[in-house]
């Protein structure tokens, strides 16, 4: 018996010491396409992602407690490519958690007054309550800031269909004060022609950003920005974004905006010249660009 059993053992011994090397190797095979799968999953599982663009009116006078003239909610989804801006008009009417009917540019303004920081998560909810779509992410960008931004891409061009903001229709190189006092301007134009001009500058930024041209200045555009935005995006985002964005300036961005059809303007009790929400109006685009319905309606 113990001559039989003893090159059995030898012969297991054998088959298990050539498997080891055969696992391995399958192992080895299996990682890339793991990885593979894993970025592809990353950069285009079909997962929206929004975010709220705020431009503050800060100045030197009034400092970082200002109103967010500058409304934009954002809705990225990688996989389409699709990125959808709608502008929100500052003088909408809505309700204010914790304050009341009020415009929707002064609920940054009323948190920040009571606690410094607290401006954006304020105006998420007030989004949240009134619009019924999710956001968890923020940007706010201090206009004054701009200046120094757009400068260090040596300016932004835009096109002009019509005159506006105090320029002529046609092609247009600005300046970073020249940008500000173009995304500023209210001698020529409402609300609704601020929410356009808003818009284009985007375009132009995210164009130069986009542009290989210009990405020997990127990091003193990344310098830049952290002195001129405060968000709560995080790190492990970033990418996915950015990669959207890009295929997007191929695909374009659906810009959007809260027309005057929309709105019903009227008359506060105190004088002030208010928008009032038509929800029926504003409903289907809201469908149209998050794919959701409003959860909840004034």
């Amino acid at each position: 018996m113990s001559e039989v059993t003893q090159p059995t053992r030898r012969l297991d011994q054998f088959q298990s010491v050539r498997t080891i090397p055969t696992q391995r190797r399958r192992t080895t095979r299996f990682l890339p396409l793991a990885l593979t799968a894993l970025i592809l999953v990353y950069f285009l599982a079909p997962l929206r992602t929004n975010i709220l663009l705020l431009g503050t009116d800060d100045s030197p006078e009034r400092g970082s407690v200002g109103r967010t003239d500058t409304i934009i909610l954002t809705t990225v989804v990688p996989l389409k490519p699709y990125v959808g801006m709608l502008s929100i008009p500052r003088d909408l009417w809505v309700s204010i958690p914790g304050v009341g009917e009020q415009r929707i540019n002064t609920a940054y303004f009323f948190a920040e007054s009571n606690q410094t920081g607290s401006g954006p998560q304020a105006t998420m909810q007030t989004i949240r309550d009134n619009f019924g779509v999710s956001v968890r992410y923020y940007a706010v960008i201090h206009m004054l800031g701009l200046i120094s931004v757009v400068d260090t891409f040596g300016g932004v061009d835009i096109q002009l269909e019509t005159s506006m903001g105090g320029l002529p229709a046609g092609e247009h190189h600005l300046d970073g004060s020249q940008a500000l006092a173009f995304a500023r301007d209210r001698s020529s134009s409402d609300d609704f022609g601020r929410m356009q001009r808003a818009q284009i500058l985007l375009s132009a930024a995210f164009g130069k950003v986009l542009n290989p041209s210009y990405w020997p200045n990127l990091p003193r555009f990344i310098v830049g920005l952290t002195q001129l935005i405060d968000t709560n995006i995080p790190l492990w985002q970033w990418p996915r974004l950015l990669f959207a964005l890009l295929r997007a300036f191929i695909f374009g961005i659906d810009s959007q905006t809260i027309t005057r059809e929309m709105v019903n303007p009227f008359q506060t009790s105190q004088g002030a010249q208010v928008l009032a929400p038509n929800w029926d109006a504003i409903r289907p685009l809201l469908k149209e660009m998050f794919g959701r319905e409003i959860v909840k309606l004034n």
